[in-house]
């Protein structure tokens, strides 16, 4: 068999799919990274009444070439929460303004077998507008977020995601000499606020686009 490793996850994601779908979320399953960009572009972006647009933190939607396509488009109000050298007070402000827009775009820390979304955040930003306030959501997930249970999520962000993003980040925390998680009390501590989403409220709010491929941390 040509590409079993893609096979296996194929499945597995397939899997995922039909269990976020029990859970009223809307998934899709694609095979990279560009695929996944032309999903966004193609379908679901043209199929919503969408004038603006924002994003929270994700490796995921930077290396998909969206950020790049989507922060100068003349037809969107754009609150870039990524411009690079904003005073605090400005980025926080954006931050705040992100919560209203009409279509929000992030990852997840891990998502379940049984189609249930964990977040760990600093700021709150992102796990804000996943819960509530953009009209939409779409997350791009690579395959590598998949767990079994919330308690093997929980781990996984505890373990691994946190301290790398630390060190991503160049914070100023213990995970980030040791690369272990040594529930800190550090000012730059990353992990403050957890979230479980369980279900998409309303149904089909968020849009889970599951990629075959191993992205962000």
């Amino acid at each position: 068999m040509d590409r079993p490793v893609e096979h296996y996850w194929d499945l597995r994601l397939k899997r995922v799919q039909e269990a976020l779908k029990k859970n009223n979320f809307s998934a899709t399953v694609v095979r990279d990274l560009e695929d996944a960009k032309r999903m966004v572009l193609e379908q679901i972006l043209p199929a919503l009444p969408v004038k603006s647009v924002s994003w929270g933190g994700s490796m995921t939607f930077v290396s998909s070439g969206l950020y790049d396509a989507l922060k100068n488009r003349p037809d969107l109000e754009v609150v870039d929460t990524y411009e690079m050298g904003l005073a605090l007070e400005e980025m926080l402000e954006r931050r705040r303004r992100s919560l209203l827009v009409d279509l929000f775009f992030a990852g997840t820390n891990a998502v379940t077998e049984d189609g249930r979304l964990v977040n760990l955040d600093m700021y709150g930003n992102r796990v804000a507008a996943i819960t509530f306030g953009p009209r939409h959501v779409v997350l791009l997930v690579g395959r590598n977020k998949v767990v079994a249970d919330v308690e093997g999520a929980m781990a996984r962000v505890k373990n691994y995601a946190a301290p790398a993003n630390a060190m991503r980040l160049d914070k100023k925390t213990p995970c980030f000499h040791t690369g272990v998680c040594e529930d800190c009390s550090s000012p730059e501590r990353i992990c403050n606020h957890w979230t479980i989403t369980e279900k998409s409220f309303p149904k089909g709010r968020i849009h889970v686009v599951l990629i075959n491929q191993d992205l962000g941390l």
